[in-house]
C-alpha cells in the first residue's frame, strides 16, 4: 500500500467513493479488481477515508480471516461482526437473530434461510444507520464462502446497502495450470457485482510522480526511464516501482547532483526485491513457489543472463545432460505459464521483467550454470565442426563465453572467431564481444593474435564504440610484449592509435597514470599514442604534461602510414589538434598549405576554447569521422551546444548524466572535468553557489584549461572573495600561457575586465583590455575579436565595437555573451531602455541570478533607469500545483489537502494564495471553474511578487534551485 496516497488513481477514488456514497434505494455494488501491487487496498482506504470525512460510514466486512467453516456460516460470522458496530435500540436483537439462525441452519436450505436472514438484519440496520460495506482481498476467500456471498449479494441484496469489494481478477485456467483456488470465487462475485472497475497501470507520468514522492527529491529523467525499463509489463505497477526503489536504496545504487537523484547503476542491474515472500506475492500471482520451483527459477535467470536460448538449443540436448524432458517439463512450463518467462516467434526465452530476473540471479541455486552453456556449443560443434558451427549459429558465442573454463581454449577460440567474422556486418555488437573474448583465449605470441586485434580495433573504430576498443588495451600490450617483427609493429600500432582515441573519448588520459602496468607498456611500444596523449591538457581532460613518449616525434610524424586518410587522425592532424589551444603562428605551423579554411579552424578554436573534443575532431576529421557515438565525449558536444545556445536546465542535465555515467558500476568512463566546470558555471551565473562550489570542489586543481579558471573566477567573485578571485584568475591566466592553452583565456580576461569595472577599478579595466588586444594579436579566433570589441565598449565607451562584438556573437551563437553584450550597452549606448530590455529578457530565459541582479541593479541607478517588468520564460504550474488545483476543483477543505499531499494546513494556505496570485484566480470558486473547463491552462502565469520588477525583485535563482525549494 502506498504510504502517500495513490499516485494516477483520481478517477478511480472517485468511482469508488460515489459508491460508498450510494446508499438508500440508489445503493449499488462495485467490485474493484487489480493484479499484485496495483494499489486496490490503497484506492479503497483513499476513498473510505474521504467519504468519512464527509460524514459517512463504511464498515468492513472480514469473512476469510478467521476459522470458521467455509459459506455461509463463516458469512454469518462477519455479519455478526458488522452488527456489533452498529448501535440503537434494535442492535442485540439483530445480533441475537443472527446467532440464531447460524446454529440452527446448516445444510442448503438451511444456507438460504441464513442468507435471507442476514439481508434482513443487514437492510434493518441500515434503515436505522446508514452505512456501506467494505471486502478487500476477496481472491483470499474460499469458494464456499464467496459463492454465499455471492448469492446473498444476488438474491437476497440487503436494501440500501452499498458494497465495495476489491480483490485480484480471476485467472482463466489452462490444461497443466487451473489457476489459483481463489479464481472461482472471484467469478462468482464479478457475476454479482454491479460494476467492475478494474485499476489500469500507471502512466510513466504517474510513475514520474510516485519516484519523485518516494525519493523525496526531483529525479533525473534517466533514472525514471531506466525503472520503466527494468519493470517491462509491470512498469505501471506501484508496489514493483517501490520494490525496485527499495532494492536500489539498500544497494546504494543512488547518487545525487544538484539536488537531483541519478543512477549509478547500469540499468540492466536494477532489480525487485530479493525479499523471497514480497518477490513470490508481486510475480508469483497463482501462488508462491516452492523452494525447489525458486531454485530452478534462480538458474534459468543466470543461465539466460550471458547468452540467448531458444528452445531448440534444449531440444538438441543429448540425454547426458539435463534431459530435455525435465528441463522444459518442470522449470520453463509452469514459468511460461505464470508469464514470467516468455517464448517469441523465434522461440527465443525470455524474462517478461528484467528486474525480476535480476533478483533471481541474486538468489542462490544448486544448478551449475556453465555447463548448460557448454552443452549447448557442443551440441552443435560435435556435429558441424567449430568453425562451421561459429560461422552458421554467430549466437553460440555468447554460449562460448559463459562456458568458460567447460570447453577448451582451441575449440573456444575457433568458435569465437568464426563467429565474430561472420557478425561483423549484421551484428557489430556482438561480434566485438566476440572477438573480446576470444582475445582472453588467444595468448599473445600465437600468429593469429594482431590479426585479431587489428580486425576488433577496426570494428570498434567504424562504429564508435569507444568502450570496447579500450577494451583492447590489456591484450595489446602483451602482444607488444610479445611481437617481433616489424610487420606486426605496424598494426599493432594502428590498434594502440584506436586504443588512445577511445580513451580520449571516454575522457581517459591514455598514458601511465591512468591504465596502470598495460598502459606504460602500450605508451613505451607504441610512440603513436604520443601524439593522442598531447590532447589531455588543452581539452580539459588532465594536465598538461612533458612526459618521456609523450613529446612530438617529427620523424615518426614524417613517416606516418596515416596520411589525410581513413578515421583516425594522423600525426600532423593529431598536432593540429593540439596546437589550436595556442598562437595562430603555432597553429600555422601544422598546417599544411591550405590545407583547411577559415571556417573550419574558426570552429576548432572554438570547440577547443570550450574544451569540446568531439567538436574538434570533427572540424579537422571532416565526413572521416566516424562519430563520437556514447561517449563522454559525445554527451559533453550535446552539453556546450545546450550552454551555447541559452538551454541551460538541459545543459545542466547533460552535465548530471555526464557525471552519473562516470561513476556508474563498470563503466569505462573517466569524469569530465570540462562539463564540472561549465556546470558550476551556470549555478554561479543563476545565483546557486552552493551547487557551483561542489561542482568545482571536483575538478583537480592539475587541470589548467582556462575553462576552470573562468569558472572559478565566477564563483569566488560571487561568494565575496573579490580580491582573491582578482588575484587568483591573473594567476590562472599566467599559468594557461606557460602551459600553452591560450583558447579560452579570453573569457577569464573579458571576466576579470568586467568584475573590474563593478568595483570601479579603471586601472584594472585597462590592463585587462591590453592584455585582451594581445592575445588577440596572438591567437586571432572569433572569440578573442569578439571579446576585444567587448572590452574597448566598456573600457573606452566605444558604442560601435561594443556592437561589432554583438553581431559576431549573435552570428556564433552564445547566448551569455549576447547578454554580456547587451549589458555593456545598457552601460554605454544611446537607446538604453532598448538594451536593458533585451538583457532583463535574456537573463530571464537564462533563469539567472543575484550576478545579473547586481550587474543590472548598478547600471539602472547610474542611469536612472527602471527595470521593466517581465514575465517569466518557463512558469509553468508544478505537479504539486496541478494536484492541488484538482483537489480544489473536487471541493476538497484544506485539511483535507493537507492530509493527502501531507502539508501542514498552513502550506496549503500559503500554496493556495501563491496559486491565486499566479492564475490571476480571485476565488477557489474561480480557480475551480477554471480548471474544468480548461481555461486554466491557457492562461499565461502571472510572475511571483518577487520576480520580474525592480528593487531586488529580479530572479535570484531558477524554479529548481534550493531558495525557491525552501
Amino acid at each position: 500500500m502506498l504510504k502517500c496516497g495513490p499516485v494516477g488513481r483520481d478517477g478511480e477514488i472517485r468511482d469508488v467513493a460515489g459508491t460508498l456514497l450510494s446508499t438508500g434505494a440508489s445503493a449499488r455494488t462495485l467490485l474493484l479488481v487489480g493484479g499484485a501491487g496495483t494499489g486496490k487496498t490503497a484506492v479503497v482506504e483513499e476513498a473510505r477515508r474521504a467519504v468519512v470525512e464527509q460524514g459517512a460510514t463504511v464498515l468492513r466486512l472480514r469473512c476469510h480471516d478467521g476459522g470458521n467453516t467455509p459459506g455461509a456460516a463463516a458469512l454469518a460470522d462477519g455479519v455478526h461482526h458488522v452488527l456489533t458496530k452498529v448501535h440503537d435500540r434494535r442492535s442485540p436483537a439483530r445480533t441475537s437473530a443472527v446467532r440464531r439462525i447460524r446454529l440452527r441452519n446448516t445444510v442448503r436450505d438451511g444456507e438460504l434461510t441464513l442468507l435471507s436472514t442476514l439481508s434482513e438484519v443487514v437492510a434493518d440496520a441500515a434503515r436505522h444507520l446508514p452505512f456501506a460495506l467494505v471486502i478487500d482481498d476477496v481472491e483470499r476467500m474460499p469458494s464456499a464462502t464467496a459463492s454465499a456471498l455471492g448469492l446473498l449479494l444476488r438474491v437476497f441484496r440487503p436494501a440500501g446497502v452499498p458494497v465495495v469489494m476489491a480483490g485480484r481478477p480471476a485467472r482463466p485456467g489452462h490444461p497443466g495450470h487451473p489457476g489459483h483456488p481463489g479464481d472461482d470465487g472471484v467469478r462468482q462475485l464479478t457475476a454479482a457485482a454491479d460494476r467492475l472497475l478494474e485499476l489500469p497501470p500507471l502512466r510513466p507520468a504517474d510513475v514520474e510522480t510516485l519516484v519523485v514522492r518516494r525519493l523525496g527529491r526531483p529525479v533525473e529523467p534517466a533514472l525514471v526511464t531506466a525503472v520503466l525499463w527494468a519493470l517491462g509489463p509491470m512498469a505501471g505497477t506501484p508496489e514493483a516501482v517501490l520494490s525496485v526503489l527499495d532494492s536500489m536504496a539498500e544497494r546504494g545504487d543512488f547518487l545525487e547532483l544538484d539536488g537531483h537523484v541519478c543512477l549509478a547503476e547500469p540499468e540492466q542491474a536494477l532489480r525487485l526485491t530479493t525479499d523471497v515472500a514480497r518477490l513470490s506475492r508481486l510475480c508469483w500471482p497463482a501462488g508462491p513457489p516452492d523452494a525447489a520451483a525458486l531454485d530452478a527459477a534462480a538458474a534459468v535467470a543466470r543461465n539466460l543472463e550471458h547468452a540467448e536460448i531458444r528452445l531448440d538449443d534444449l531440444h538438441r540436448l543429448k540425454p547426458g545432460g539435463p534431459r530435455r524432458a525435465g528441463l522444459v517439463d518442470r522449470t520453463l512450463t509452469p514459468l511460461v505459464g505464470d508469464g514470467i518467462l516468455t517464448v517469441d516467434e523465434d522461440r527465443r526465452i525470455a524474462f517478461a521483467v528484467p528486474a525480476l530476473a535480476a533478483a533471481l540471479r541474486a538468489l542462490p541455486t544448486r544448478h551449475a550454470v556453465s555447463s548448460l552453456h557448454a552443452l549447448i556449443t557442443r551440441s552443435l560443434t560435435d556435429r558441424l565442426g567449430a568453425e562451421t558451427a561459429g560461422g552458421g549459429y554467430p549466437r553460440l558465442a555468447d554460449h562460448v563465453a559463459a562456458a568458460g573454463a567447460e570447453l577448451d581454449d582451441a575449440l573456444a577460440v575457433d568458435v569465437l572467431l568464426a563467429a565474430a567474422r561472420t557478425d561483423a556486418r549484421s551484428d557489430w555488437s556482438r561480434s566485438v564481444r566476440a572477438y573480446s573474448w576470444a582475445l582472453r583465449r588467444l595468448p599473445p605470441h600465437d600468429r593469429r593474435t594482431p590479426g585479431v586485434l587489428y580486425e576488433s580495433a577496426e570494428l570498434s573504430l567504424r562504429h564508435a564504440d569507444h568502450p570496447g576498443a579500450l577494451a583492447l588495451g590489456e591484450p595489446l600490450s602483451a602482444c607488444l610484449d610479445a611481437s617481433s617483427t616489424e610487420r606486426n609493429r605496424e598494426g599493432l600500432d594502428h590498434v594502440a592509435g584506436v586504443w588512445a582515441l577511445a580513451a580520449l573519448h571516454e575522457h581517459r588520459l591514455p598514458y601511465a597514470l591512468d591504465a596502470g602496468p598495460r598502459g606504460r607498456a602500450v605508451v613505451e611500444h607504441a610512440p603513436a599514442v604520443a601524439g593522442f596523449a598531447a590532447l589531455v591538457g588543452p581539452y580539459g581532460l588532465g594536465p598538461v604534461t612533458r612526459r618521456p613518449g609523450t613529446e612530438a616525434h617529427p620523424a615518426a610524424a614524417a613517416a606516418d602510414p596515416r596520411p589525410r586518410s581513413g578515421p583516425l587522425p594522423s600525426a600532423a592532424e593529431l598536432r593540429l589538434l593540439a596546437g589550436a589551444a595556442g598562437s595562430r603562428a603555432g597553429l600555422s605551423d601544422a598546417l599544411p598549405p591550405d590545407a583547411y579554411g577559415a571556417r573550419t579552424l574558426d570552429g576548432l578554436q572554438n570547440a577547443t576554447a570550450h574544451a569540446d573534443l568531439a567538436g574538434a575532431l570533427a572540424a579537422v576529421l571532416g565526413d572521416r569521422y566516424t562519430g563520437a557515438g556514447d561517449s563522454t565525449a559525445a554527451r559533453y558536444q550535446v552539453m556546450v551546444r545546450e550552454y551555447l545556445q541559452g538551454d541551460w536546465g538541459r545543459a545542466l542535465a547533460s552535465a548530471r548524466r555526464i557525471e552519473a555515467r562516470s561513476r556508474t558500476r563498470g563503466s569505462t568512463a573517466g569524469p569530465a572535468q570540462p562539463a564540472r566546470a561549465l556546470a558550476a558555471e551556470i549555478h554561479c551565473a543563476r545565483g546557486e553557489l552552493g551547487y557551483a562550489r561542489a561542482w568545482l570542489e571536483l575538478v583537480p586543481d592539475t587541470v589548467a584549461h582556462p575553462l576552470v579558471a573562468w569558472a572559478r573566477l565566477g564563483l569566488r567573485y560571487w561568494s565575496g572573495q573579490v580580491q582573491e578571485a582578482l588575484e587568483g584568475a591573473l594567476d590562472e591566466v599566467r599559468r594557461a600561457r606557460r602551459e600553452g592553452l591560450l583558447s579560452g583565456i579570453e573569457k577569464v580576461l573579458l571576466r576579470y575586465l568586467s568584475f573590474a569595472l563593478l568595483e570601479a577599478m579603471p586601472s584594472a579595466m585597462e590592463k585587462a583590455l591590453d592584455e585582451l588586444e594581445a592575445l588577440d594579436e596572438e591567437v586571432g579566433s572569433p572569440m578573442t575579436r569578439e571579446a576585444v570589441l567587448v572590452g574597448r565598449g566598456l573600457v573606452r565607451r566605444d558604442v560601435d565595437s561594443a556592437l561589432a562584438a554583438l553581431r559576431s556573437v549573435r552570428r556564433r551563437g552564445d547566448a551569455y555573451l549576447e547578454l554580456l553584450c547587451c549589458l555593456g550597452l545598457v552601460e554605454i549606448g544611446d537607446d538604453c531602455e532598448r538594451w536593458l530590455a533585451e538583457a532583463t529578457r535574456g537573463a530571464q530565459e537564462l533563469g539567472i541570478g543575484r550576478a545579473t541582479r547586481t550587474s543590472l541593479g548598478h547600471m539602472t541607478r547610474r542611469r536612472n533607469l527602471v527595470l521593466p517588468r517581465v514575465r517569466p520564460a518557463r512558469d509553468e504550474l508544478s505537479e504539486e500545483d496541478i494536484e492541488l488545483t484538482a483537489m480544489v476543483s473536487r471541493g476538497a477543505t484544506n485539511r483535507q489537502i493537507a492530509a493527502r499531499l501531507m502539508w501542514s494546513e498552513k502550506t496549503v494556505e500559503r500554496r493556495l494564495t501563491r496559486l491565486f496570485q499566479r492564475t490571476g484566480c480571485r476565488s477557489r470558486v474561480e480557480l475551480a471553474a477554471a480548471w474544468l473547463d480548461g481555461s486554466l491552462a491557457h492562461r499565461d502565469p502571472v510572475p511571483d511578487g518577487g520576480r520580474g520588477t525592480a528593487g531586488g525583485s529580479f530572479p535570484v535563482s531558477g524554479p529548481g534551485s534550493p531558495s525557491s525549494r525552501r
